[in-house]
C-alpha cells in the first residue's frame, strides 16, 4: 500500500506541475494544451489528468494563508501571537483573531484564487473531454460526473467562505468575459443540484483506485455537509436530508468505520485508515513545495528540532487558545495525544531550554497560558500535535490530510437528530465516537441526550493581560454538542464553520477577541483585486 500511495501522490504532483504556469517552457505537450492524436488515454492518463484538478484542494486547504487559517485562526481554538522570533507580520494574525480582516488579506485573496483555479481546471478537463480533445470513450460519463462533483466541492468552499460568488461552468469563454455574481443561496442550490445529479454515476469502490478522489461515498459526505449547513447557506434547514445522506455512507459498501484509536487517522502512514473518506494525498518525496503541509513548523518552537530530528528548524508561532484547552476532560485521550505540552526534550532525552526571549536559558516547558495576541513567549501555549511528526521529518509532512472522515459522518447525523428532537439517538452516536477517547472509563465516554441539549463548557470571555470578561458558554443552544465537535475535530481546518452554525462565531469573546455581534462577519469580503477586475461583482455587506 505504501508503494501504491506514493504513486498516487506522484501522479497528483505531476499533474499539478503540468497545470502550473512554470510548465509553459516545457517542450513536452502539457495537459493544459492537449492534441487528441498525441494522447494515449488509459487509466493512468486519466488519473494524471484528474490530478491536475484534485491538487488544487491541497493548495486551497494547506498552503500559506489559505483555507485552513481562515477556518481556524478566526475561531476559538488556535492563535498566532507575537513571539520573540516574530510572527507579527504586519498585524495580519491579530486582524484575523479580532475579526478585523480586510479585502486584501492573504486568507481572502489566496482562498479565492486557489479555489477558482481548481474550478478552472475542472472546467478545462470537462471541456476537453466533451469536445473530444481528450478522446475518452470508456467510462466517459463517470469521469465527467467525478469532475463535476469535484468542481462542486470547490464551490462548497466558496459558498462557505464568501457566499456570493460567480458560478462559471464553461471553459471556452470569449475574451474579456466577466461572470455575473450569484447569491449564496444560488451557489448552495447549484452545488446540491450538481451533487444529486452526479453522485449516482460515481464509483462505489473504496480502494486504491478511488483513494484521494470522489467516489460515491465521498460525494454523499459532501452532500451531507451542504445539508448540514443549509440554514446558514440558504435560509432553510435540511436536517432530514442530511441524515439520509449520512445513512447512504453509513450503510454503504465502502467499509468505512471508526479507527479504534483516533491517532491512526493522523499517522504519517495513514493511507490505510478505514476512517478516511476523502483525503489529500501527501508525500514529502513528491509534494515538496515549501508550505505543502507544515503545521508542525508553524507551531513548534525552534528548539523542538532536536525533539524530532527535523531537517529544518521550526518557526514557533501557532498555539492553542488556553480557554479551549481548559474545556477538555484531562482524561480525554484527544487532549493527551493531540497537543504538545509540558517540558520538552530532545530525541535522546535531554531537557530543552528556551533560546529566545524573556525565558532564555529556562526550561522549554509549554504552559496553557497565552498573555495576549500581541505578545507571548516561547513557553506560552500548547502546540499542535494531532498529526504525527515523524523523526527526521522535512518542512513538509507526509501525513495524508483528512478532509472528510467517518467520524464526521456520524456526528453530522447526530447533530441532525439532536436538532430534530431525537436527542437520545444523537447521544448514542456521540457516545460511540467518544468511546475511543475514554477506553478505560466507559462512564466518561457516555453522554446523554439531556447533556447534548445543554450549553457549552467553554469558558468564553476576554482572557488576556489587558482585559478579562466572563461570558461562559451555557447560553449556546446545543453548546455541549459544539464542544464534542471541538474535541473531535481540532486542527482539521473547520472550526469557524461549526461555530457559525451554533451561533457562537460573532457572539462570543475569547483571548484577545471581543464579540462583534456583526452578522456580516460570517462570510469574508470578496478580494479587492477581483472587484477591480469585474464590475459585475458587488462586495459582501459590511465590507
Amino acid at each position: 500500500m505504501k508503494h501504491t500511495h506514493k504513486i498516487i501522490a506522484a501522479l497528483f504532483a505531476a499533474a499539478a506541475l503540468a497545470a502550473s504556469p512554470s510548465c509553459t517552457k516545457l517542450k513536452d505537450t502539457p495537459y493544459t494544451s492537449i492534441v487528441s492524436n498525441q494522447l494515449n488515454v488509459n487509466s493512468e492518463t486519466i488519473a494524471a489528468l484528474q490530478g491536475a484538478a484534485y491538487s488544487n484542494w491541497r493548495f486551497v486547504m494547506l498552503d500559506w494563508d489559505g483555507l485552513w487559517r481562515a477556518q481556524e485562526l478566526s475561531a476559538d481554538q488556535e492563535v498566532i501571537p507575537g513571539r520573540p522570533n516574530g510572527w507579527v507580520d504586519g498585524g495580519v494574525y491579530r486582524r484575523i483573531h479580532e475579526h478585523r480582516w480586510t479585502a486584501d488579506e492573504g486568507i481572502v485573496v489566496n482562498t479565492w484564487n486557489r479555489t477558482f483555479a481548481g474550478i478552472t481546471n475542472c472546467n478545462r478537463l470537462i471541456y476537453q473531454i466533451e469536445s473530444g480533445l481528450i478522446p475518452l470513450t470508456t467510462n466517459k460519463e463517470a469521469v465527467l460526473a467525478e469532475l463535476k462533483v469535484l468542481r462542486a466541492s470547490y464551490y462548497y468552499i466558496l459558498c462557505d467562505i464568501f457566499g456570493n460568488v460567480p458560478i462559471v461552468t464553461q471553459f471556452d469563454l470569449p475574451a474579456g468575459f466577466l461572470p455575473a455574481q450569484s447569491t449564496r443561496k444560488q451557489v448552495y442550490e447549484f452545488v446540491v443540484k450538481e451533487l444529486t445529479e452526479n453522485i449516482p454515476l460515481l464509483s462505489e469502490k473504496n480502494d486504491v483506485t478511488t483513494y484521494g478522489k470522489f467516489n460515491k461515498w465521498a460525494g454523499y459526505t459532501l452532500l451531507a455537509k451542504m445539508y448540514l449547513n443549509a440554514e446558514v447557506y440558504a435560509g432553510t434547514p435540511e436536517w432530514e436530508k442530511c441524515i439520509a445522506a449520512c445513512d447512504a455512507v453509513i450503510n454503504s459498501s465502502g467499509g468505512y468505520r471508526l479507527e479504534p484509536d483516533q491517532k491512526n487517522v493522523f499517522r504519517t502512514q495513514n493511507q490505510s485508515s478505514r476512517e478516511l473518506i476523502f483525503a489529500l494525498p501527501l508525500d514529502e518525496d513528491f509534494t515538496n513545495n515549501w508550505n505543502a503541509f507544515d503545521l508542525h513548523m508553524q507551531s513548534l518552537s525552534p528548539e523542538n528540532q532536536k525533539t524530532y530530528n527535523l531537517l529544518s528548524s521550526p518557526w514557533g508561532g501557532m498555539s492553542a487558545i488556553p480557554q479551549f484547552i481548559s474545556s477538555y476532560d484531562p482524561a480525554d485521550l484527544r487532549f493527551q495525544r493531540n497537543w504538545i505540552r509540558g517540558q520538552q526534550f530532545s530525541a535522546s532525552g535531554e531537557q530543552l531550554v528556551v533560546e529566545l526571549g524573556a525565558f532564555k536559558g529556562k526550561p522549554l516547558n509549554y504552559l496553557n497560558e497565552v498573555p495576549s495576541i500581541a505578545s507571548a513567549e516561547s513557553v506560552h501555549g500548547y502546540r499542535l500535535g494531532k498529526f504525527e511528526i515523524a523523526q527526521g521529518a522535512n518542512v513538509q509532512l507526509s501525513n495524508d490530510f483528512p478532509v472528510f472522515r467517518y467520524a464526521d459522518v456520524l456526528l453530522m447525523k447526530a447533530e441532525s437528530l439532536l436538532r430534530t428532537g431525537r436527542e437520545n439517538d444523537a447521544a448514542t452516536i456521540v457516545t460511540q465516537v467518544r468511546t475511543r477517547a475514554f477506553p478505560n472509563d466507559p462512564q466518561k465516554a457516555t453522554v446523554t441526550g439531556a447533556q447534548l441539549k445543554g450549553g457549552s463548557s467553554y469558558d468564553y470571555g476576554r482572557r488576556d493581560i489587558n482585559r478579562t470578561t466572563n461570558e461562559g458558554g451555557g447560553d449556546i443552544l446545543y453548546g455541549r454538542f459544539l464542544d464534542e465537535l471541538a474535541w473531535e475535530f481540532d486542527q482539521e481546518g473547520r472550526r469557524r464553520q461549526d461555530m457559525i452554525r451554533f451561533g457562537a462565531f460573532t457572539r462570543k469573546s475569547w483571548l484577545s477577541h471581543d464579540a462583534t455581534n456583526d452578522p456580516n462577519k460570517i462570510i469574508f469580503p470578496l478580494p479587492r483585486p477581483e472587484l477591480a477586475k469585474n464590475q459585475n461583482l458587488k462586495q459582501n455587506p459590511g465590507y
